[in-house]
């Protein structure tokens, strides 16, 4: 009604207010759609995904999922308002390389502040990891996964200046952590991974204040999905944890029971919300790391953190009270926020028909380089071009297993190892040629029938999801750490590359790798077209003899050296033996210390039994543990 008066006013007046009500009108519209305009392009701005630099792309990458997630409004209770500058308003592109011509900022740039930590929180949350220099490649595969799902809100804390300037030259935001830190792996339960431990501990308890959510990761585990969403629905958590639990007491991708979770609560991830409650966690859980080098942060902050335990927030919260009686607690599904069991060897998220979102390289038996082997068996891990087109080319074989050995009897310790046994052999074999033909071994799946873990058990542990038999991980059998390790050539021969079995079909394998290659079946020889002095192909397909020596394997393979996989069909009987006694002794040498041990027989100590590189040359060999102390050592 006011506007149509208006109208009518202006219709009665004179002309000059005629023209003055117009550009007043005019002005109106136009500064609105001016605004809006400027509205609508700040939100695209914000969402535009980071741009990744070629300095670590691989070609033929496999397209990420883009499942798009949709949170509620998320509201946290018990918690001091947060900061109120605006947010991520101009968040830093990631794998923005610096320029060369550029200077390397002072040290002091890079402290951890909250104006810096500012510059990298979206929706009030920042995720962080931590390490030394070598963990870069780890840290580098995380940042990766996260920006391939376009997750910028990220901050790494180096603990030694070399990581900190390797990370700031690629672009990606660092802070430095005043540790001082070696920058070379330190391994599991030295002082010096304890040293680490106190130092995510005071990580948190220096964050929390700044009034951001905490998304606290280790840096040896990887993201599959944005993690984001999910842990938004549940707004009234202090703390979200992951765990060891290994049976499941969900089937969907509900919070586990807390009270049915009888595994650790694994801090290598878990979402902190500054409230009063976790503040108060995190100062306690610090002074009591400080005060006692000898607690583990993982048992602290287990032992803490079950000082009070229950009841449940709720009827269907799936929280539960801990700590102090206020701090709400939730324990995140292992079935998707996966440790290294329930991911490696139970897929128990394939099984429950779920989608991981992490996977944390825990239950393995390999150090660092067995973490880092495991993920590249899931092609999870993001390596240089050149780990994909090594010198001399790849050599890959079919395993035959008989099914009798897979599938029939019992699932015990000794149709265990008669299985693994069957496989050595040929890995043997195939160890042998990679060797003579200076090729890098790509190593088979691996079945086992029973599992493997530091104590002793049935075989399975009841109530797991694991299947017999299963794909295990090589690092059940083998020593990937030592397989990885350079040895002396003189005592243990030439080095023997090796790489995932998975690799061949990883998308990041270059087209001139998956272009170049040549099939070999064995055959008798006598047989027709099977003559060991022709190395004629057809159609990238050589028929081999078996039981060949040194000399045929040099004359038939040499015109093939730049053939970049060569694939046989079978390696049983493929290989008689080195000619040069010494490089024998030398290979023998070396690849009886690629196989470890399996652990362990209920009510027997020691209870690990020895595997052994040539079981098949030891007569009666039997599967059983060391019967007295002096038995106990490899088999060397």
């Amino acid at each position: 009604m006011a506007w149509r008066n208006g109208c009518e006013e202006v219709a009665q007046s004179k002309p000059l207010f005629l023209t003055i009500y117009t550009v007043v009108i005019i002005g109106i519209v136009v500064s609105f759609f001016y605004v809006f305009s400027a509205i609508y392009s700040s939100n695209n701005l914000l969402s535009s995904p980071s741009t990744v630099s070629s300095s670590f792309s691989h070609d033929n990458q496999p397209p990420r999922d883009q499942t798009l997630n949709i949170s509620q409004p998320e509201v946290i209770h018990n918690v001091p308002p947060p900061y109120l500058e605006p947010q991520n308003a101009s968040i830093k592109s990631l794998w923005d390389v610096p320029p060369l011509d550029k200077k390397m900022p002072a040290l002091e740039t890079f402290r951890l502040t909250k104006e810096l930590v500012q510059q990298r929180v979206k929706d009030n949350v920042v995720i962080v990891t931590f390490g030394n220099y070598a963990f870069m490649d780890f840290i580098l595969t995380w940042v990766k996964q996260l920006t391939d799902m376009e997750v910028t809100n990220f901050l790494v804390g180096a603990m030694d200046t070399k990581l900190l300037e390797a990370l700031y030259w690629k672009g990606v935001p660092v802070f430095d952590m005043g540790s001082h830190m070696s920058t070379v792996d330190v391994g599991w339960g030295s002082p010096t991974f304890h040293k680490m431990g106190r130092e995510k501990v005071i990580l948190i308890d220096a964050i929390l204040p700044f009034g951001f959510e905490l998304l606290m990761c280790d840096t040896d585990m990887v993201w599959m999905q944005n993690p984001l969403p999910y842990l938004a629905r549940y707004p009234e958590a202090d703390v979200l944890t992951s765990s060891d639990q290994l049976i499941p007491t969900v089937v969907d991708d509900s919070l586990e029971v807390w009270n049915e979770v009888s595994g650790a609560y694994n801090i290598g991830i878990f979402h902190w919300r500054p409230s009063e409650s976790s503040k108060k966690l995190a100062k306690q859980w610090k002074e009591m790391l400080l005060a006692d080098d000898k607690i583990w942060d993982q048992n602290g902050f287990n032992d803490i953190v079950r000082k009070s335990l229950g009841p449940s927030v709720g009827d269907d919260s799936g929280l539960v009270y801990a700590f102090d009686g206020n701090l709400k607690l939730g324990i995140l599904p292992a079935s998707i926020f996966c440790s290294g069991h329930t991911y490696f060897v139970q897929a128990m998220y394939q099984q429950l028909r779920l989608k991981p979102y992490a996977v944390h390289t825990t239950f393995q038996y390999g150090g660092t380089e067995g973490k880092r082997h495991r993920l590249r068996e899931a092609m999870l891990f993001h390596d240089p071009p050149e780990y994909y087109n090594p010198p001399g080319g790849f050599l890959s074989f079919k395993p035959f297993i008989p099914k009798g050995l897979l599938l029939s009897g019992e699932h015990n310790v000794e149709s265990h190892f008669a299985l693994v046994n069957y496989q050595i052999k040929q890995i043997r074999t195939a160890l042998a040629i990679a060797s003579l033909l200076n090729r890098t071994l790509v190593m088979p799946p691996l079945w086992c029938r029973i599992d493997r873990l530091w104590y002793p058990h049935p075989g399975v542990l009841e109530g797991t999801l694991t299947r017999q038999p299963f794909l295990c991980p090589l690092d059940h059998v083998f020593e990937v750490n030592v397989m990885l390790k350079k040895l002396p050539e003189e005592e243990f021969g030439p080095e023997i590359a090796i790489r995932e079995y998975s690799i061949i079909d990883n998308p990041s394998l270059p087209s001139e790798v998956k272009n170049s290659w040549l099939d070999v079946q064995l055959c008798k020889e006598g047989t027709p077209d099977c003559d060991a002095s022709d190395n004629t192909t057809l159609g990238g397909f050589l028929k081999f003899p078996k039981h060949s020596n040194e000399e045929t394997f040099m004359k038939i393979f040499s015109p093939f050296k730049d053939v970049k996989v060569i694939k046989f069909s079978s390696v049983q009987d493929a290989f008689t033996g080195f000619t040069n006694k010494e490089r024998e002794e030398r290979f023998r040498n070396r690849v009886k210390r690629y196989v470890g041990i399996w652990c362990c027989v209920l009510d027997h100590d020691p209870g690990h039994i020895y595997y052994d590189m040539y079981w098949d040359e030891k007569p009666g060999w039997k599967a059983i543990p060391p019967q007295t102390p002096e038995d106990d050592h490899p088999p060397w």
